[in-house]
């Protein structure tokens, strides 16, 4: 399967919102049905300078469909400069073909080779086994759990707290 990564741009919005309101992603994600394609345009086009997004896109009858997006946010306060959060989420039909790897995969470059950060930080369901098992393969480590941290299909659910360590 071809796909492409690309920086999001302005009137990705539409493809944002749809993937952040897939059922079988949005419970992951932290979304929700009625999310606005407004505000996934707004986030697009007002992203901040220390924000570093990166699309997955295929390509069908000559129009591009985003199947995944992930986002590395470096901290604003001084004394974290050295750390991001990052949050990812590939569209159900797309998963285990390798979309979500090569998304982490830019979002590391980024984080290693371009702003030599040391910390890359995330949050997972805790029994979202595929996720944690990619996150693990690309050197996250488990480091603690945040008991009822969310809310998913109307019950609290636990979500493991991972990083990835480089020192270079």
């Amino acid at each position: 399967m071809e796909f492409e990564i690309r920086p999001p741009k302005s009137g990705d919005g539409a493809g944002i919102n749809m993937l952040r309101r897939l059922p079988g992603t949005f419970e992951n994600i932290l979304g929700i049905p009625s999310e606005r394609i407004k505000r996934n345009e707004d986030f697009v086009i007002n992203m901040a300078p220390d924000t570093h997004s990166f699309v997955a896109v295929v390509k069908e009858h000559s129009e591009e469909f985003i199947i995944g997006m992930a986002t590395l946010e470096v901290s604003a306060n001084n004394r974290l400069r050295h750390s991001a959060g990052c949050g990812i989420m590939v569209h159900t039909d797309y998963q285990n073909k390798g979309v979500g790897t090569e998304l982490m995969n830019a979002l590391i470059d980024i984080a290693d080779n371009w702003l030599m950060l040391v910390r890359i930080e995330l949050t997972v369901f805790a029994d979202n086994a595929r996720a944690i098992h990619m996150y693990e393969k690309l050197g996250f480590k488990k480091e603690g759990v945040k008991k009822f941290a969310a809310i998913r299909n109307g019950k609290y659910e636990d979500e493991l707290i991972m990083a990835r360590i480089s020192l270079k």
